[in-house]
């Protein structure tokens, strides 16, 4: 008896040492992090106030960095012309170390200095402290041009709030991007699939697919049955939003949506609020995602609904950059 407890005590002791080393590991990852970043924003200063001082222009400071990588690879790795470029501008973009974010580290801001647009990085930064966003899913987010499909949807004010704070989520409306880009499904454009092999895709690539919906999401059941009349009607994809507080109903449809689908989604809505909230819960949401929206028609089938229904359209593939910044250079003007 007095064996199996020391056994026992001794594998709880093994456990306890494994988790005390990993918190000092991330601690101590999170204070080289620090001084690191600390570190690059004070020599990106150094840089500029030379150059400042020293009159130089933009062809002479090319050709300093170039020296100075040369003169400083004594020292240790880390001090390319490319690192370097970005040190200095890191300053530059933040020339007061307090708005410097010590939980992102130098990788997280070298992605973010390759933002030309101001509000753009700010909101990307506001982002990857709010979400805890890795490098992957930082670049994956600016790829998919994130912030501008979000802006697209505000107005003016509302853009430079967002690029001041990030997205907050307060209602159903903050939860909804035109389009959904779904590029990491490995689906070809000109491919003709099913809404089942849709779904399962979305279901096999379910870390992204949460990351493409946003914040809070969780996600509930596939194929999730409601039984009326002893009828089953089946909703793709069930989530739940912990911000919201509410199940979020996802249908899938691979073709323009129609006043039936509007309907059935409707139905489900319905149906949540009366089988499946309980006093805790606020009312669901439902999101129609279609590969093609036809707005004239989509508008007249939800026109008169109560519920929180959206439709919204999907694509395959990377949005055009260049469209984009142009539709959001409009909003701006």
């Amino acid at each position: 008896m007095i064996e199996l407890l020391l056994q026992r005590n001794y594998k709880n002791l093994i456990q306890d040492i494994g988790v005390i080393l990993d918190e000092g590991r991330k601690q101590a990852y999170k204070t080289v992090n620090n001084i690191l970043v600390k570190t690059y924003w004070e020599i990106g200063k150094r840089i500029v106030e030379f150059e400042q001082h020293g009159k130089i222009t933009s062809e002479y400071g090319s050709k300093l960095l170039i020296n100075l990588s040369k003169e400083l690879s004594s020292l240790g790795k880390g001090f390319s012309r490319s690192n370097l470029t970005y040190m200095r501008l890191f300053y530059i973009k933040y020339p007061k170390s307090e708005t410097v974010s010590h939980q992102l580290s130098w990788s997280h801001y070298f992605e973010l200095l390759k933002i030309d647009d101001d509000l753009a990085r700010s909101f990307y930064e506001k982002q990857c402290v709010k979400e805890k966003w890795s490098i992957r899913e930082l670049k994956r987010q600016k790829n998919s041009m994130l912030f501008e499909r979000i802006a697209l949807s505000k107005s003016k004010k509302e853009v430079f709030e967002i690029s001041k704070k990030g997205q907050i989520i307060e209602t159903a409306k903050d939860i909804i991007k035109e389009p959904y880009v779904l590029e990491f499904l490995g689906i070809p454009e000109d491919h003709k699939y099913s809404e089942k092999e849709l779904e399962q895709k979305m279901i096999d690539n379910l870390q992204m697919f949460l990351l493409e919906l946003g914040k809070g999401f969780t996600f509930v059941k596939r194929q999730f049955r409601m039984t009326l009349s002893n009828r089953h009607y089946y909703a793709d994809l069930v989530f739940y939003h912990r911000i919201l507080k509410c199940f979020v109903i996802i249908d899938l449809k691979i073709g323009e949506v129609d006043h039936g689908d509007v309907g059935q989604m409707n139905m489900y809505l319905n149906y949540f609020k009366t089988e499946e909230n309980t006093n805790d819960d606020n009312e669901p949401i439902g999101i129609i995602l279609s590969a093609e929206k036809e707005h004239i028609s989509v508008q007249y089938a939800l026109g008169g609904i109560s519920n929180q229904l959206f439709v919204s359209r999907y694509q395959l593939y990377l949005p055009k950059k260049e469209e984009l910044e142009v539709e959001i250079k409009k909003l701006l003007e």
